[in-house]
């Protein structure tokens, strides 16, 4: 069930597909929220603002690649928890070789 109060339509998510090429949807019990995959400037200061609180991590993270959806998983502990269990699936890492010549 999505509690959200303006349901995101097709029309927003193609839009979105449009401008951020790869969207996601999260989905936190009966809440939803879409998600662009954060680029170098998100990540670092998601890692400068976790020097001090492991927290802000995912806050930061959560907050700058969030598109849309039901604002409860933002500001409800017990959602947000649940959301940073997954934000990690965000970031997608290269595999990379290194060859010493």
């Amino acid at each position: 069930m999505n509690t959200q109060t303006n349901p995101i339509s097709q029309e927003q998510i193609e839009a979105w597909k449009a401008k951020h090429k790869e969207i996601f949807k999260l989905i936190v019990e009966d809440k939803e929220a879409y998600l662009k995959k954060p680029d170098r400037k998100i990540l670092a200061a998601a890692t400068a603002a976790s020097s001090t609180n492991p927290m802000k991590f995912n806050e930061v993270i959560l907050t700058n690649c969030w598109l849309g959806g039901d604002e409860e998983i933002k500001t409800d502990d017990s959602y947000f928890l649940g959301a940073s269990a997954k934000l990690s699936e965000l970031i997608e890492i290269k595999q990379a070789e290194l060859e010493k010549l």
